[in-house]
């Protein structure tokens, strides 16, 4: 599938979150969403442990690179490196709130600096052979938002960039923590679907409060005649993953059965095994699982095993197992009852 198909659906960048087993994990539930690694900073691909931030299992795929920066050389060169390592996107972060962002002059700040964002994009595109991507807010403290998101934009896409991710809220640099930087500035989905409307040509993904599948497909059919091209989840699919299980029949129209909490656990169990034999302690990858049971019979328990049980020495996939029977047995017993 091409990576703009793949786009329609694809999960946030976050971070502490969306490691590679995460990833990994994601895939287990649908084959076509267009997945993001964590923000890694440029200094630190070039500098740091390339395999521990860059290294990532072929399951993945489609799976996007996103840097964080302001320097175009080494943009640039954190770029090819993730190319070369296979990443089919690079994706330039140009949204994150955090104190540590802003000191480094890049994320959300970067804002108030579309000429530079331009120079950062120019710089990754002229390098890798891969799409060059952009995810920005739609501006900081007191900028207008109409005039900051489209001058962000039309500042990259003059010098060839056609692909944007906008989460439709401003970061608040001044008084706001990253967390409330979340949830606290409103959203504004209008402004999104006009710069859609105004840049046709362009292809936009919207990102922010979106909490279910009924409302991505509300985004990506909008009554008002406005087609975005995608619709990027973040906390839902993360606290909610099971969500994913649907994705590739209702957002892909693939003629699929959905992959419902247990399959996806028999997916990822290869993958589980994999990393378990090369030393990689369970918690690492059953922390992204805690989610998967919501709302069901056993959900408790479920999150109880995977965080208690999976800390014990040698602790191995049999852990799992008593966690999905948990679930098993709690929903027996009510259909028992009924």
């Amino acid at each position: 599938m091409s990576l703009p198909r793949s786009r329609r659906l694809s999960v946030a960048p976050m971070m502490d979150w969306t490691d590679r087993h995460c990833r990994a994990f994601h895939r287990a539930l649908t084959s076509q969403a267009l997945l993001y690694t964590e923000m890694v900073t440029a200094p630190a691909v070039i500098h740091g442990d390339p395999e521990r931030l860059l290294g990532f299992d072929a399951v993945e795929h489609p799976v996007a690179l996103q840097i964080g920066g302001s320097d175009p050389a080494q943009l640039a060169q954190a770029a090819r490196i993730g190319a070369a390592y296979g990443y089919d996107e690079i994706n330039l972060n140009v949204g994150c709130p955090s104190d540590r962002v802003q000191s480094g002059r890049f994320g959300a700040c970067l804002m108030r600096e579309p000429e530079l964002v331009a120079d950062c994009m120019a710089a990754i595109r002229e390098t890798v052979d891969i799409p060059a991507t952009v995810k920005c807010r739609i501006g900081v403290d007191d900028q207008n938002p109409a005039v900051s998101l489209f001058a962000t934009v039309d500042a990259s896409a003059a010098i060839g960039i056609d692909t944007f991710i906008v989460h439709a809220r401003k970061a608040w640099l001044k008084g706001l923590s990253p967390k409330e930087n979340r949830d606290v500035p409103p959203l504004d989905y209008a402004l999104v679907r006009r710069l859609k409307r105004e840049r046709p040509h362009l292809n936009i993904s919207i990102n922010g409060g979106i909490a279910s599948l009924d409302e991505v497909e509300a985004h990506l059919n909008a009554a008002d005649g406005v087609r975005l091209d995608g619709v990027m989840l973040g906390r839902a699919a993360y606290h909610e993953p099971a969500l994913l299980g649907q994705a590739d029949r209702r957002i892909f129209g693939q003629p699929t059965a959905d992959i419902d909490a247990f399959a996806a656990l028999e997916r990822y169990r290869p993958y589980m095994a994999a990393r378990l034999a090369e030393g990689v302690a369970l918690p690492a990858m059953t922390r992204h699982m805690l989610g998967l049971m919501h709302g069901r019979p056993g959900a408790r328990a479920f999150r109880r095993i995977l965080t208690v049980e999976a800390l014990a020495p040698g602790a191995g996939l049999e852990v799992v197992d008593r966690a999905a029977d948990a679930v098993r047995d709690a929903e027996t017993r009510r259909e028992q009852a009924a």
